[in-house]
């Protein structure tokens, strides 16, 4: 299986270019319930420790189904298929142009999720237009064994998410072991009150919100990803979905720029236009850098080929 590994600042993608699983014809949301249902230890095992690493991203690039688009591509973690990432999808544009197959302007992208655009203005810097997000619910309360009562808004940004503006406990590189227990309890707390996105949509993602450390930052976030791995990058889908409840409570104005620092530091520039009376366009702008070229290799009697699991 050839590969071709990125980091988005910070934020390790694997991309499959060939030796994927054949997962048909049909829509990318089709196909990406193939991989989710009937090929769970293979995509387990390309970003799992020992074949892949912790927080690690994978994408398989398909043929798209809309002809305008330069690709179709599927996301997954050792947790789950997700629809959208963005990392990755900034990962994906550094590696379409890495392999020679896009040049600098703007792309269409496929995902299960909706048609994004990408604008590579060099080998590295990527602009993601991202799917339409919204707020779901503002202020949804939870109570947290050992914080408290915790307040979060529910939004969309091509995943869906729990948005604590507040974080309870400080968003620093040195918290990050405090902050992914509170974060996980949280997502423990939606899970027991049964709290959802349209139509039932899963919300396994939690961003906790600090104060900037920077001169420049507007903020700096936490975000817990499906695999309880903490994202490196500030996090596309999880900024989008931060974009939105900003914009409906009036405290960011359309394409006004800010820019939103990671728990590591990294950072990404992120703007939005208004699209429909509930949800808005979001423009996310960050840097990724290949990393490795490689033929991965599963070796059948192998153990651990699907992955390191702890129970």
């Amino acid at each position: 299986m050839q590969v071709i590994d990125s980091h988005t600042e910070g934020e390790p993608t694997r991309v499959i270019v060939s030796g994927g699983p054949d997962l048909g014809s049909g829509s990318l949301a089709e196909r990406a319930k193939i991989l989710a249902t009937e090929h769970k230890d293979f995509y387990r095992s390309v970003v799992s420790e020992p074949y892949g690493q912790e927080a690690m991203v994978g994408v398989i690039l398909v043929e798209p189904v809309d002809p305008e688009c330069v690709a179709g591509v599927i996301y997954f973690d050792a947790a789950a298929v997700i629809g959208m990432c963005g990392h990755g999808t900034i990962g994906v544009a550094a590696t379409l142009a890495h392999m020679g197959k896009i040049g600098i302007g703007t792309h269409k992208i496929e995902t299960p999720v909706g048609v994004v655009e990408v604008t590579l203005s060099d080998a590295n810097t990527v602009t993601v237009k991202n799917v339409a997000s919204r707020r779901l619910q503002k202020d949804v309360r939870l109570e947290i064994d050992g914080v408290g009562t915790v307040s979060g808004d529910i939004a969309y940004g091509g995943n869906w998410f729990f948005i604590v503006d507040k974080s309870p406990v400080p968003v620093i590189p040195s918290n990050i072991r405090n902050l992914t227990e509170v974060s996980i309890k949280i997502r423990e707390a939606i899970e027991t009150k049964q709290l959802t996105g349209t139509d039932g949509g899963i919300i396994d993602h939690v961003v906790l919100y600090g104060p900037a450390l920077s001169k420049n930052g507007h903020s700096r976030n936490f975000v817990l990803c499906p695999d309880n791995a903490y994202d490196r990058s500030p996090c596309g889908t999880g900024s989008s979905a931060r974009l939105a409840c900003l914009a409906a409570d009036n405290r960011l104005a359309p394409s006004e720029e800010i820019i939103q620092e990671s728990t590591i530091g990294s950072s990404y520039r992120l703007s939005y236009q208004p699209s429909t009376s509930d949800t808005i366009i979001p423009n996310i702008t960050g840097q990724a850098f290949i990393t490795k070229e490689a033929t991965l290799m599963m070796n059948p009697s192998d153990p651990l080929k699907n992955g390191i699991k702890l129970s």
